[in-house]
Protein backbone atom coordinates (compact mmCIF):
# COMPACT_ATOMS: atom_id res chain seq x y z
CA UNK A 1 0.00 0.00 0.00
CA UNK A 2 3.02 2.29 0.33
CA UNK A 3 3.24 2.32 -3.47
CA UNK A 4 -0.37 3.46 -3.68
CA UNK A 5 0.38 6.29 -1.25
CA UNK A 6 3.20 7.27 -3.60
CA UNK A 7 0.85 7.26 -6.60
CA UNK A 8 -1.66 9.43 -4.69
CA UNK A 9 1.09 11.95 -3.88
CA UNK A 10 2.20 11.94 -7.51
CA UNK A 11 -1.37 12.54 -8.66
CA UNK A 12 -1.57 15.56 -6.36
CA UNK A 13 1.72 17.00 -7.62
CA UNK A 14 0.73 16.56 -11.26
CA UNK A 15 -2.97 17.42 -10.91
CA UNK A 16 -2.65 20.23 -13.45
CA UNK A 17 -1.07 17.85 -15.99
CA UNK A 18 -2.97 14.55 -15.85
CA UNK A 19 -5.98 12.75 -14.42
CA UNK A 20 -5.44 9.41 -12.71
CA UNK A 21 -7.77 6.46 -13.21
CA UNK A 22 -7.26 3.50 -10.88
CA UNK A 23 -8.79 0.30 -12.19
CA UNK A 24 -9.39 -2.30 -9.49
CA UNK A 25 -8.82 -5.58 -11.32
CA UNK A 26 -9.01 -8.31 -8.73
CA UNK A 27 -7.72 -9.01 -5.25
CA UNK A 28 -4.09 -10.08 -5.59
CA UNK A 29 -3.94 -11.57 -2.08
CA UNK A 30 -7.46 -12.81 -1.47
CA UNK A 31 -8.16 -14.41 1.89
CA UNK A 32 -9.40 -17.52 0.08
CA UNK A 33 -6.41 -17.61 -2.27
CA UNK A 34 -2.82 -16.41 -1.91
CA UNK A 35 -3.49 -14.71 1.42
CA UNK A 36 -1.06 -12.38 3.17
CA UNK A 37 -1.87 -12.17 6.88
CA UNK A 38 -0.35 -8.70 7.35
CA UNK A 39 -2.55 -7.07 4.69
CA UNK A 40 -4.50 -4.18 6.19
CA UNK A 41 -7.59 -5.29 4.25
CA UNK A 42 -8.70 -8.89 4.24
CA UNK A 43 -10.73 -9.36 1.06
CA UNK A 44 -11.89 -12.64 -0.45
CA UNK A 45 -11.94 -13.43 -4.17
CA UNK A 46 -14.65 -11.55 -6.01
CA UNK A 47 -17.53 -13.87 -6.91
CA UNK A 48 -19.52 -11.18 -8.71
CA UNK A 49 -19.33 -7.55 -9.80
CA UNK A 50 -20.86 -6.39 -6.50
CA UNK A 51 -17.89 -7.93 -4.63
CA UNK A 52 -15.44 -6.20 -6.96
CA UNK A 53 -17.22 -2.84 -6.65
CA UNK A 54 -17.25 -3.18 -2.86
CA UNK A 55 -13.50 -3.85 -2.86
CA UNK A 56 -12.90 -0.83 -5.11
CA UNK A 57 -15.01 1.30 -2.76
CA UNK A 58 -12.98 0.06 0.22
CA UNK A 59 -9.78 1.07 -1.58
CA UNK A 60 -11.26 4.53 -2.19
CA UNK A 61 -12.20 4.90 1.48
CA UNK A 62 -8.79 3.73 2.71
CA UNK A 63 -6.86 6.61 1.17
CA UNK A 64 -7.25 10.32 0.78
CA UNK A 65 -7.64 10.40 -2.97
CA UNK A 66 -6.71 13.56 -4.84
CA UNK A 67 -9.47 15.27 -6.82
CA UNK A 68 -7.95 14.11 -10.13
CA UNK A 69 -8.05 10.41 -9.18
CA UNK A 70 -11.01 8.13 -9.80
CA UNK A 71 -11.28 4.46 -8.80
CA UNK A 72 -13.30 2.11 -11.01
CA UNK A 73 -13.55 -1.68 -11.28
CA UNK A 74 -12.73 -4.03 -14.15
CA UNK A 75 -15.46 -6.31 -15.46
CA UNK A 76 -15.70 -9.81 -14.02
CA UNK A 77 -14.38 -11.14 -17.34
CA UNK A 78 -11.21 -9.06 -16.77
CA UNK A 79 -11.31 -7.17 -20.06
CA UNK A 80 -8.97 -4.39 -18.93
CA UNK A 81 -6.59 -6.77 -17.21
CA UNK A 82 -6.25 -8.78 -20.43
CA UNK A 83 -5.87 -5.66 -22.58
CA UNK A 84 -3.17 -4.10 -20.43
CA UNK A 85 -1.53 -7.04 -18.62
CA UNK A 86 -1.94 -5.21 -15.36
CA UNK A 87 -2.27 -7.90 -12.67
CA UNK A 88 -1.37 -7.26 -9.93
CA UNK A 89 -0.44 -3.64 -10.72
CA UNK A 90 0.84 -1.51 -13.56
CA UNK A 91 1.05 2.14 -14.56
CA UNK A 92 0.08 3.54 -17.96
CA UNK A 93 -0.36 6.98 -19.47
CA UNK A 94 -2.91 7.15 -22.24
CA UNK A 95 -3.16 10.30 -24.31
CA UNK A 96 -5.67 10.74 -27.14
CA UNK A 97 -6.35 7.00 -27.08
CA UNK A 98 -2.68 6.00 -27.40
CA UNK A 99 -0.42 4.46 -24.76
CA UNK A 100 2.43 6.95 -24.36
CA UNK A 101 3.93 5.42 -21.20
CA UNK A 102 3.91 1.79 -20.09
CA UNK A 103 5.37 0.98 -16.71
CA UNK A 104 6.74 -2.39 -15.75
CA UNK A 105 4.51 -5.15 -14.38
CA UNK A 106 4.17 -5.40 -10.62
CA UNK A 107 5.17 -6.20 -8.13
CA UNK A 108 8.87 -6.33 -9.01
CA UNK A 109 8.97 -3.88 -11.93
CA UNK A 110 6.20 -1.58 -10.63
CA UNK A 111 7.86 1.81 -10.23
CA UNK A 112 5.86 4.93 -9.38
CA UNK A 113 9.19 6.82 -9.43
CA UNK A 114 9.63 5.93 -13.11
CA UNK A 115 6.23 7.44 -13.92
CA UNK A 116 6.97 10.49 -11.77
CA UNK A 117 10.20 11.08 -13.70
CA UNK A 118 8.32 10.70 -17.00
CA UNK A 119 5.69 13.22 -15.89
CA UNK A 120 8.38 15.68 -14.75
CA UNK A 121 10.03 15.42 -18.17
CA UNK A 122 6.65 15.94 -19.83
CA UNK A 123 6.06 19.01 -17.65
CA UNK A 124 9.49 20.44 -18.55
CA UNK A 125 8.84 19.81 -22.25
CA UNK A 126 5.44 21.53 -22.02
CA UNK A 127 7.00 24.48 -20.22
CA UNK A 128 9.75 24.73 -22.83
CA UNK A 129 7.21 24.53 -25.67
CA UNK A 130 5.15 27.27 -24.03
CA UNK A 131 8.23 29.48 -23.71
CA UNK A 132 9.06 28.86 -27.38
CA UNK A 133 5.52 29.78 -28.39
CA UNK A 134 5.58 32.88 -26.18
CA UNK A 135 8.92 33.88 -27.71
CA UNK A 136 7.60 33.49 -31.24
CA UNK A 137 4.45 35.40 -30.40
CA UNK A 138 6.52 38.22 -28.89
CA UNK A 139 8.77 38.35 -31.95
CA UNK A 140 5.84 38.42 -34.34
CA UNK A 141 3.86 41.06 -32.44
CA UNK A 142 6.93 43.11 -31.52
Amino acid sequence: MAAFDSVCRMATVHADLVDFLVIYIEEAHATDGWAVAENAHQISSHRNIEDRLAAAAELSRSFTLPANMTVVADSMSGDLNRAYGALPERLYVIQSGLVVFEGGPGPFKFSPDELDDWLKTCRERNSSDKNDIDGVTSDVSG
